[in-house]
């Protein structure tokens, strides 16, 4: 409910002089001020005088355009105040913003705007300093002051999103509070640091208002909210979003759109409204919203702002219920008003800041704006024209802009509208001053009907808060003073239907009067009692809702205890079961222990024999490895023995066989001599003296032996008795009744070797049985015999050493009239039996660290034999 009704528009022809139009009937004038602004540093000639409290006078310089086109070098302008550049933040707002203030705490809407040209000094106005604060905190400072306790607990007020109020108890209230504080603690800085305490007004020391308004309804129950919102480029953005910013991919702000409410009441829709309960909470919103506001630098001003700034400050009362404790349960009974501080953007020509790009899109935006509200102004005074006149009214263009849509409702007479004009005196900014004092005398010029006053018709008694306070103090008094033996009986304070009834004697019977004051009387009783009714009766549904919902926690609580009553029964039994089982099974733990003590002294009994067998075998390992240690001495003596030995006897043999071919060399190069003195002397034969002769060696000494060392094979030779063979065998082999055959101790015979036959075996041979038909069809059994070494990999390798043949010859080969086969003229090379061998030799099997399964290469087949040994061909397998 918002009771400020509209009242239709009906003033007098407006007039072009210079005074304010007075009141007409329930109608009030729009209220322009005018404060000047001391002149700068810079700044030496001023173009403006103050004629007296009301008049001024501007004076063109030369330099000035109206001055050079031979306008009038002298205009006066009237206000409803001036002031001047030694008034004080104080003065002008008990002049200005007290009174809207005043109408705000009860019920009427307020607006204030800020206008003037680029540095003039609307923001200082507005915001002012911490010692000297301007309109903005003094507002809050009174609003508070005002109602001191009369506030309600927080979030017992709450805005619906659409322009309106919902009301909640104070036990709900309560859970919002707590829900809200868990939220802010999880969105809260990594330092510990609150979101909301980070600005700048917590280090500062403010001078605040200790002005307030008295007569205020103490039955009612008030809360403020503020909301902070600028006009930029015609779009509408909210300062007191906290929507994070995505630093990878930053997003531009949303702008808000403008929206009608059900009572036709303009509202920016999505706007932030912020509960506040001081005017420390409420600057401190505000600065922080000012952080984000648009500002630039230009020629004019350091910090001139590029947008329409909006501080919205929202009261919001509704009455107390009959005992004076919380707020009425009732939606209808809310009252909302706003009083909305504006400051506006300042008015500048484009050729004087040298703007360019962004700043001079901006400056074309705010002169638009600036002129579309100019033009609403004339559209209103001409309005209120044609109204005395008969002439139908024009339409005003508020929907032109968006500073002129949102303030719509206060023109059409939704609250009280005041204007302060911010003059610079300095006369380079006469041409503008100008164009500020004709928007002035236009929009005094607008009268707007004039609001009415909030008053709940409840019927409830007044005084309820007081009562129910006092109520409260004599009950603390009462539980202070229990030891004492006095009886108090208290009783909350009754709900009375007003005044006892006046007297009310009837002298004459024409006695109207008496009759009408009676009829009031008892109306204004039933009213109050109506009241009382509808309280009983909420507070009754209330009762029964919760008598209704008790119930059915009553019955839903009977029947869980019914099921808990029957899942104990269940539960009793399976007990019964389980203890019988544990009963079994304590029996069976003790047969289970007495084994288990059984076994355990088996088993120290058998540990204590493997400790003796353990203390034998670290005996045997010890003499095993003094016995190794000598061996490897007596080893090492025998082998320098016979290494000394062999070289001795090499020696020998070498000077033996170079003694023999020196004889024979000699003997050689006398034949040859012998020869060549025949061809040159004689061609005749030589004799047999002759030959002989030649044949007889000279006696010439021997040639120095070389010292020529014999080859020495490396390969260690291992003992026999030692040795374990790999015998690799396809499993096609047949037997055959060789004599002689391999004698192999111990030997681990495969058909296909692998990895494993080689290290569990420990394998130092190799041997690879091949079968084959010979070319007289006798069955052929060939032994390739190998040394196992291993390899740096940790595989082994095979290295063939030789071949042997075992065969078995009938009779039928040595007879003479045993013919020959067709088959045996085939080419022995083309069925050569050591092609499949070789291929057999050449399979590589290869294994590596974490791998599975072994893997198998096969080399390409080879021919290259030389005496009976297979050469370059190995077989390696690596772990």
């Amino acid at each position: 409910m918002r009771p400020i009704p509209k009242t239709p528009a009906s003033t007098k022809t407006p007039r072009s002089g210079k005074t304010p139009r007075r009141p007409t009937g329930n109608k009030d004038p729009v209220e322009v001020y005018c404060r000047l602004r001391p002149l700068g540093d810079n700044e030496e000639e001023s173009c403006v005088q103050i004629n007296s409290d009301t008049v001024l006078q501007l004076t063109a310089p030369k330099n000035s355009a109206g001055y050079k086109t031979g306008n009038r070098s002298e205009t006066q302008h009237t206000f409803k105040k001036i002031y001047d550049e030694k008034t004080s933040q104080k003065v002008l707002f008990d002049n200005v913003a007290m009174p809207l203030v005043d109408d705000v705490i009860h019920g009427k809407n307020g607006l204030i705007f800020a206008y003037g040209i680029t540095g003039s000094g609307k923001t200082h106005t507005m915001t002012g300093t911490p010692s000297d604060s301007g309109l903005l905190p003094r507002c809050l400072d009174v609003i508070f002051n005002s109602m001191g306790e009369l506030q309600s607990p927080k979030y017992v007020f709450k805005p619906d999103k659409a322009n309106g109020i919902e009301i909640q108890s104070e036990h709900e209230a309560k859970f919002e509070k707590e829900r809200r504080e868990k939220e802010a603690a999880l969105l809260a800085t990594p330092g510990g640091r609150n979101r909301n305490a980070d600005n700048d007004f917590a280090d500062v020391i403010r001078v605040p208002e200790t002005g307030l308004i008295s007569d205020v309804d103490e039955d009612n129950s008030y809360a403020v909210f503020v909301s902070y919102f600028e006009i930029y480029n015609n779009y509408i953005y909210d300062l007191l979003d906290e929507t994070p910013v995505d630093p990878i991919c930053p997003k531009p702000p949303a702008s808000k759109n403008l929206r009608e409410d059900m009572n036709h009441n303009m509202y920016v829709s999505g706007v932030t409204e912020v509960e506040i309960k001081s005017t420390e909470e409420g600057y401190s919103i505000f600065w922080k919203g000012q952080k984000k506001r648009r500002v630039a630098n230009t020629i004019l001003n350091r910090e001139s702002s590029r947008s329409h700034s909006v501080f919205a400050i929202k009261l919001v009362q509704a009455p107390l219920d009959p005992d004076g404790e919380e707020v009425l349960q009732d939606r209808n009974q809310i009252a909302v008003c706003t009083l909305s501080l504006c400051d506006l953007a300042g008015s500048e020509r484009t050729h004087r800041t040298k703007a360019g790009g962004d700043r001079l899109r901006e400056a074309g935006n705010i002169n638009a704006s600036l002129m579309s509200l100019r033009t609403c102004m004339e559209v209103l005074r001409e309005n209120q024209g044609n109204a005395e006149n008969g002439v139908s009214p024009k339409i005003v263009p508020y929907r032109d802009t968006k500073l002129t849509h949102l303030f719509k409702n206060f023109f059409d007479g939704e609250g009280k509208v005041r204007m302060v004009v911010c003059l610079n005196p300095n006369a380079d900014d006469y041409d503008e001053s100008v164009h500020v004092m004709k928007f002035a005398e236009v929009t005094q010029d607008v009268v707007i009907a004039r609001p009415q006053s909030v008053r709940f018709d409840t019927g409830l008694t007044p005084g309820r808060r007081r009562a129910n306070q006092m109520y409260k103090d004599v009950l603390a008094q009462v539980e202070d003073n229990k030891d004492n033996d006095e009886t108090v009986i208290l009783a909350r304070p009754l709900h009375t239907m007003g005044p006892p009834f006046p007297i009310f004697e009837l002298n004459s019977p024409d006695d109207n009067t008496t009759l009408v004051n009676l009829i009031y009387f008892l109306q204004e009783r039933q009213r109050r009692r109506q009241t009382l009714i509808d309280d009983l009766s909420r507070k009754e549904g209330i009762f029964r809702a919760h008598l209704l919902e008790l119930e059915k926690e009553n019955g839903q609580a009977n029947g869980a205890i019914a099921n808990l009553k029957s899942t104990v029964e269940e539960k009793d039994r399976d007990i019964q079961k389980l203890e019988r089982r544990l009963k079994a099974l304590t029996q069976k733990n003790e047969m289970l222990q007495k084994t288990a003590e059984m076994y355990e002294q088996d088993r120290k009994e058998l540990q204590y024999e493997l400790d003796d067998q353990k203390k034998r075998a670290d005996r045997e390992k010890t003499d095993k490895v003094k016995m190794r240690q000598a061996l490897k001495g007596v080893v090492t003596q025998e082998k320098g023995k016979w290494e000394r030995e062999c070289s001795k006897r090499v020696k020998d043999k070498e000077m033996e066989m170079q003694a023999k071919m020196w004889q024979k060399e000699e003997k050689l190069r006398q034949l040859k001599e012998i020869v060549q003195n025949m061809k040159t002397n004689d061609t005749r034969p030589l004799t047999r003296a002759q030959a002989r002769a030649a044949a007889m060696p000279r006696s010439k000494s021997p040639p120095p032996p070389v010292s020529r060392k014999p080859p020495i094979k490396s390969r260690h030779r291992r003992s026999k008795s030692t040795d374990c063979w790999i015998e690799h065998k396809p499993a096609t082999h047949m037997e055959t009744d060789t004599v002689l055959k391999p004698l192999m101790k111990n030997k681990k015979t495969v058909s296909r070797p692998a990895e494993r036959d080689f290290k569990d075996t420990n394998a130092t041979n190799y041997v690879l049985t091949h079968q084959e038909e010979d070319s007289a069809g006798e069955i052929e059994t060939k032994l390739i015999k190998g040394d196992v070494y291993k390899t740096v990999g940790g595989g082994h390798c095979i290295q063939f050493t030789e071949v042997e043949t075992l065969k078995t010859r009938s009779d039928e080969l040595t007879s003479p009239g045993r013919k020959r086969r067709a088959s045996d003229s085939i080419d022995d090379e083309s069925h050569s039996s050591w092609t499949d061998v070789e291929t057999r030799c050449s399979t590589a099997i290869e294994g590596r660290p974490g791998m599975g399964p072994s893997y198998c290469h096969t080399a390409s087949k080879k021919r290259n034999l030389e005496d009976g040994l297979v050469k370059n061909v190995f077989l390696s397998c690596l772990p």
